[in-house]
């Protein structure tokens, strides 16, 4: 499964949503949108309107937030 995580220093729900995957052994690719390059990436794939932090994409696709990775893994069965 490919997980990316956007976060940024300081943000608590970051923390939390990583802690969440590896406390279930899922591997994600973590993003720091504080550097140019995540930045970028950041501005690519995930539209501009949703800039609270974390932002997650499972297989491309944007769940949002915290809550939004937490119901993502129940409808996965995870």
């Amino acid at each position: 499964m490919n997980i990316v995580v956007y976060t940024k220093s300081g943000c608590v729900n970051c923390t939390t949503a990583k802690r969440l995957l590896d406390s279930k052994g899922i591997g994600y690719n973590e993003v720091d949108v504080e550097t140019a390059e995540g930045l970028m990436s950041l501005n690519a794939n995930v539209p501009a309107q949703y800039r609270q932090m974390p932002q997650i994409l499972i297989q491309g696709q944007r769940v949002g937030g915290l809550a939004g990775l937490q119901a993502a893994l129940k409808e996965l069965g995870l």
